[in-house]
């Protein structure tokens, strides 16, 4: 009996032992936005950097798409390598996607001794983002572009609730989005989606169950509000690629996106 006791310790101590390394590589060990930054590659993916409605953007795609995806990024810009392979996998499902550069080549770079995140803020607000966005959008629909989804991550995700609310694309989705509001989720006008991270303070899953009842409180509205078990803030672009939880938590996200854009960014709209 002593010798199983003992045993039966051992086990219990090595399965603690392995959630612990494990906890410690998974999304929530990197979540929050200052912590961990990626690194930027501005030669990274398989589109490329123009410009297009102003902005200094990376295209990937079919060009002669007639549907597009806009997306808007989180404080870190467009140049994350990860990030681009997130448009890079849109952009296979045939949508041609512009992620443009909303800072201006001025993403935020915690490891840079002079930045200062609340001067980065004043000096890139969203609403700034949204009045860049429109002539992005204008320049696709000059390029024969005839219907647009927006994804916002992070920050961006503020933006794409605004150009859902003023009808401005024809879906959005909304990635863990940064300091979105109950009133501005009221006023949606497109079918939109929420993506969001059990464990994310910024927006706890009693918040998306309280989008969920606003959206769903709309005749005749399609919406869709999930929360992914495990995960933190910023999971669907910030992760660690030797993680196979982080890995697979990000790839179902990315698809529940792509089959938003699938089912409500339509040429026929």
């Amino acid at each position: 009996m002593e010798i199983k006791k003992k045993m039966m310790e051992l086990i219990l101590l090595t399965s603690l032992l392995l959630n612990i390394a494990s906890s410690q590589t998974r999304p929530q060990a990197q979540a929050p936005c200052y912590r961990e930054p990626p690194t930027f590659c501005p030669t990274c993916g398989a589109g490329t950097v123009t410009e297009l409605g102003g902005l200094k953007a990376y295209v990937t795609g079919p060009p002669h798409s007639k549907k597009a995806v806009l997306m808007i990024s989180d404080i870190y810009g467009d140049e994350p390598p990860i990030y681009r392979s997130v448009a890079d996998k849109v952009a296979g499902a045939g949508f041609l996607v512009v992620a443009p550069d909303f800072f201006h080549g001025d993403a935020a770079n915690p490891s840079n001794p002079k930045y200062d995140k609340d001067t980065w803020r004043k000096n890139h607000t969203t609403d700034k983002g949204y009045e860049d966005a429109k002539p992005v959008i204008a320049a696709l629909k000059e390029k024969g572009v005839s219907a647009v989804g927006a994804a916002g991550f992070c920050w961006g995700g503020k933006v794409a609730v605004k150009l859902a609310s003023n009808q401005d694309v024809q879906a959005a989705v909304l990635l863990h989005p940064s300091n979105v509001t109950e009133d501005e989720i009221k006023v949606v006008k497109v079918p939109i989606a929420v993506l969001g991270a059990e464990r994310d303070n910024g927006l706890p899953p009693a918040q998306m169950k309280r989008f969920d009842e606003i959206l769903y409180a709309k005749p005749k509205f399609d919406h869709l509000v999930k929360t992914y078990p495990g995960v933190c803030h910023g999971w669907t672009v910030r992760y660690f690629v030797n993680d196979t939880f982080a890995v697979n938590s990000a790839a179902e996200a990315h698809e529940d996106m792509i089959n938003w854009f699938e089912k409500h960014v339509k040429c026929d709209k």
